[in-house]
């Protein structure tokens, strides 16, 4: 297959600074970086850099998305000398542990670009999937990102659509040493990313393509090549749209218990004490579709009948450790500003205990009722759990055990 696009562009590509014997650079202007290297920066960079680090990798991360290159050396205020030429790629000196100097309206400042690695997610639409491909990625190396022992700082570039900004940004990579992930539909986009990496030695990982290769051939269609929201792309309102709308207006309506006389037209129905997690995820279920009611368990208020009258599949409990329960209650307590009195009957461990062994209670007078230890689950993590037993039971594909926890 032909790819006019990255043909047209890809003899560019090697006019970029990426090793020694390299064409030089074009004249600095005052809104460009230059990377030196360790060996040539000066003794200011020992120290902290001004402003916050992550502001600055932010506003560097802008930067590029804005179109301004840099690539290239920056004229430091009221000299006209140009700063060292970034460092090839793949030296020592070209890691993500360089420091750059930003000109701001003439007035040039010291800053600390980036440390760690770098991971750039490049998607022609709006980048949702590289983003949570790279997240997931990234969860496996929670032993290593959380104490810092192998940083990591990701950017997305959403919206490139044309081969020009495409490279602009893939030379950047090339400067950081940094990772490439993209999702491009149009395959000369694809291309010309596949080419550029492989030119100036840029690790790179296309999510996109390979999947929607695979699918084109079980489905004996080629794909449109369009990314989603282009010109052209037409979606239809369909039945899944409405029943999306509905279940969120649906569960809205049936927070906190209300209306209790609904419950039977719930597709779920969660069950526990205050600050479980029942409203987020209970909108979180309702944007895939899943009519939710939720119901609080609270110490000296009676449950609604028709709780007991549904479907017992439909309910799920949710309970919680009890210190971190207390945890979440005092910030929740202060950030309503009850006054101390008030905390005493809500965040007190003592109360927290009792609510907790009141609604085990309940849980065990219904063992029909799957329950779910949310301690230190994210919604989407709790919501799969969820979603997971109840189509289970739907399609009687594996009961589970009476009173489980999950």
């Amino acid at each position: 297959m032909a790819f006019p696009a990255a043909a047209m562009s890809l003899p560019n590509l090697r006019q970029a600074p990426t090793a020694a014997g390299a064409p030089e650079p074009k004249p600095a202007s005052p809104n460009q970086v230059s990377l030196p290297s360790d060996s040539e920066q000066p003794q200011q960079t020992s120290r902290k850099s001004r402003g916050s680090p992550q502001l600055n990798r932010w506003s560097m991360a802008r930067a590029i998305r804005s179109g301004r290159k840099l690539d290239r050396g920056v004229q430091k205020a009221q000299s006209t000398e140009l700063e060292p030429e970034p460092a090839p790629v793949g030296s020592p000196d070209s890691n993500a542990n360089n420091h750059a100097w930003l000109g701001n309206s003439g007035n040039d400042y010291f800053m600390e670009v980036t440390t760690g690695k770098q991971i750039y997610m490049v998607s022609d639409g709006t980048g949702w999937t590289a983003e949570h491909s790279v997240n997931a990625a990234l969860g496996q190396f929670e032993h290593c990102l959380v104490d810092r022992g192998c940083p990591v700082n990701t950017h997305l570039f959403s919206g490139i659509d044309d081969v020009e900004r495409l490279l602009e940004i893939i030379k950047q990579a090339a400067k950081e040493g940094a990772m490439l992930v993209y999702t491009l539909a149009d395959p000369s986009m694809a291309e010309s990313a596949r080419q550029a990496c492989s030119l100036w030695g840029v690790p790179s990982t296309d999510v996109l393509g390979p999947i929607t290769e695979a699918v084109a051939s079980h489905l004996g269609v080629s794909p449109s090549g369009l990314p989603r929201g282009a010109p052209g792309r037409n979606f239809a309102l369909t039945d899944e749209y409405f029943r999306r709308i509905e279940s969120v207006e649906f569960t809205i309506k049936q927070d906190d218990g209300a209306l209790p006389q609904n419950l039977h037209k719930a597709d779920i129905i969660l069950a526990g004490v205050s600050r479980t997690g029942k409203t987020p995820l209970s909108i979180y279920l309702a944007q895939k579709g899943y009519k939710v009611a939720n119901v609080p368990i609270v110490m000296g208020v009676q449950l609604p009948k028709t709780l007991f009258q549904v479907d017992p599949e439909k309910v799920f409990g949710l309970t919680i450790n009890p210190v971190v329960l207390q945890t979440i209650r005092r910030v929740r307590a202060k950030s309503l500003g009850f006054g101390t009195e008030a905390r005493s009957n809500y965040s007190e461990m003592d109360y927290v205990r009792e609510e907790l062994e009141f609604a085990g209670k309940i849980f065990a007078q219904n063992p029909g009722w799957p329950v779910i230890e949310v301690t230190g689950k994210a919604i989407e993590e709790t919501a799969a759990v969820v979603l997971r037993l109840y189509h289970d039971r739907k399609q009687r594909c594996s009961m589970p055990r009476i009173s489980k926890r999950y």
